[in-house]
C-alpha cells in the first residue's frame, strides 16, 4: 500500500492508495453528515440532496453529467448511510481530473431546479413505496426505530412522504451550506492516481468549501423494545437485537467476531442449528452495525407461521449458549473470514477508497492493514464469551417483525 493524505487549508482531506498496477482509479467524496443529522422536519433530506446533486449546476445540465462522465467510459453514483454520504466515480486514469471537476461542481454549484425537484421528489416518493412493500425492508426499518425511537438515529433514510413532500430549494440549499463543511469532508482516490496531481486539483475545485465543522450530532440512546406488523405473507421476517458497540470501543473487533462465529457464513451457529439441524428457515444471518458512539447487533431470519414458535427458542438458547461456550476453533475461523474479507477489499480501488475515506472520517488517520491485524489476531475466545454475556443479558432486546406475527413470542 502507497498511502498518503494532505489537509487543504479549508480543513478538507485529500487521501490517496496508489496502486500502481492499475489504469483506472476510483474517486470519490465522503462527507460526515447521513440521516441521523436531520432534524425530526428534515428526514429523508439527507438522501434528497444526494439525489438532487446529479441534477443540474450552474454550468452544467443534468444531461451534460451524465453524458461527460460516460463519455469517457467511467460511472458516477453516490450512496446515503445514516452518519456517512459520499458521491464517487470510477474513470480512467488520464480522466480524474474531469471525475474531480465533475464532483466539486455537483457539491457546490448544484442549482437544485424547481422542476427539477419536484420530479425528484416524485422519485423517491416512489422508492418509499417500494420499501414499504418490501417486508424485508420495512422490517429493517421498523428494528432501527425500535432500538432507537423518536431519535434520529432511528429514522428511515428515505424519509416520510410527509417530509419529502415538504422539501424546497431553499431547505436543500441551507442543509448543504450548514453539513458539507471542509472538515467534515474526505476526498478519497484508490488505482492510477498521483497524490500531489490531486491535491492541486483539489485546493483548485474545492477552495469554496467552508472551513468552520459541522455541528455534531446529539448522542444516541439505545432503547430497544418490541413492534410487530401484522400483514398477510407467506413469511415473517424477523429482527432480533441488543446495542452493539461505536467503532472506537476496545471492544470493536470483538463483537465484529461474535457476529460472524453466530451467523456469519454456512459454518456458522445459527445457520447450522436453526436451518441445517432444525429446518426453521431459509436463511439466518446476524450482524453488527457500529456507529460514532453506539452500534446494534442483531440477527435476521425469515420463515413460515408454522415455525415461529420455534425458531425464537432456538435462537435465544444460541445466544445463551454463545457466553459459555464459543471455543477457539470457532473464533480462528471467523478471524480467517474477516482477515480475507480485508485482503480481497485492497484489491479493488472503489472498496480500498471507501475503506480510506471512512477511516479518516471515523479515527482521524489511515489503519494500517498490520493494526487491524493485530487487533483481530488479539480477541480470544474468552473475549468474545464476555461480550456476548455482556451484549445479550445486560440490556432490553430489540425485536421487530413483519408478517403472519400475531403469536410471535417476545425476545
Amino acid at each position: 500500500m502507497d498511502v498518503r493524505t494532505s489537509t487543504l487549508s479549508n480543513g478538507l482531506t485529500v487521501v490517496t492508495d496508489q496502486m500502481a498496477h492499475l489504469k483506472t482509479a476510483a474517486l470519490g467524496v465522503w462527507v460526515r453528515t447521513g440521516s441521523r443529522a436531520e432534524n425530526p422536519d428534515q428526514n429523508g433530506i439527507t438522501h434528497l440532496l444526494e439525489h438532487m446533486a446529479f441534477k443540474g449546476t450552474l454550468s452544467r445540465t443534468a444531461r451534460d453529467i451524465a453524458e461527460q462522465i460516460e463519455a469517457v467510459g467511467g460511472e458516477l453514483n453516490a450512496a446515503t448511510s445514516i452518519e456517512h454520504t459520499n458521491y464517487y466515480v470510477r474513470i480512467l486514469a488520464e480522466d480524474l481530473p474531469l471525475a474531480v471537476d465533475l464532483l466539486a461542481d455537483i457539491l457546490q454549484h448544484s442549482t437544485f431546479d424547481v422542476d427539477e425537484l419536484t420530479r425528484e421528489k416524485h422519485v423517491i416518493l416512489q422508492e418509499i413505496g417500494a420499501a414499504h412493500d418490501a417486508p424485508e425492508d420495512q422490517a429493517f426499518d421498523l428494528f432501527q426505530g425500535t432500538a432507537w425511537p423518536d431519535q434520529p438515529i432511528g429514522r428511515p433514510i428515505l424519509g416520510t412522504p410527509e417530509t419529502v413532500s415538504g422539501f424546497s430549494r431553499d431547505a436543500l440549499n441551507e442543509y448543504l451550506a450548514s453539513r458539507y463543511r471542509g472538515p467534515d469532508m474526505v476526498l478519497a482516490a484508490a488505482g492510477a492516481v498521483d497524490h500531489d496531481a490531486l491535491v492541486k486539483l483539489a485546493e483548485e475545485k474545492f477552495g469554496g468549501i467552508g472551513k468552520e465543522p459541522a455541528e455534531k450530532e446529539g448522542p444516541a440512546v439505545y432503547k430497544g423494545g418490541e413492534k410487530k406488523l401484522e400483514k398477510d405473507l407467506m413469511e415473517a421476517q424477523i429482527l432480533i437485537g441488543f446495542e452493539g458497540r461505536p467503532y472506537k470501543s476496545e471492544d470493536y473487533y470483538t463483537i465484529q467476531i461474535l457476529a460472524s462465529v453466530l451467523g456469519g457464513g454456512m459454518s456458522s451457529r445459527l445457520f447450522q442449528e436453526v436451518r441445517e439441524k432444525h429446518g426453521l428457515c431459509y436463511a439466518i444471518y446476524s450482524f453488527h452495525w457500529a456507529f460514532s458512539d453506539t452500534g446494534l447487533f442483531g440477527i435476521h431470519a425469515a420463515t413460515s407461521q408454522e415455525d415461529i414458535a420455534a425458531l425464537m427458542p432456538v435462537i435465544l438458547n444460541e445466544l445463551k449458549s454463545a457466553s459459555e461456550t464459543i471455543s477457539e476453533e470457532e473464533v480462528s475461523r471467523s478471524r480467517a473470514q474477516i482477515r480475507a474479507g480485508l485482503m480481497m477489499a485492497l484489491e479493488s480501488p472503489t472498496a480500498r477508497a471507501g475503506q480510506i475515506a471512512r477511516q479518516i472520517l471515523i479515527h482521524g488517520r489511515i489503519l494500517t492493514l498490520e493494526e487491524i491485524s493485530d487487533k483481530i489476531e488479539a480477541v480470544t475466545a474468552e473475549d468474545i464469551r464476555r461480550v456476548a454475556q455482556e451484549t445479550f443479558t445486560s440490556q432490553t432486546p430489540t425485536l421487530a417483525a413483519v408478517g403472519p406475527v400475531k403469536d410471535l413470542i417476545s425476545a
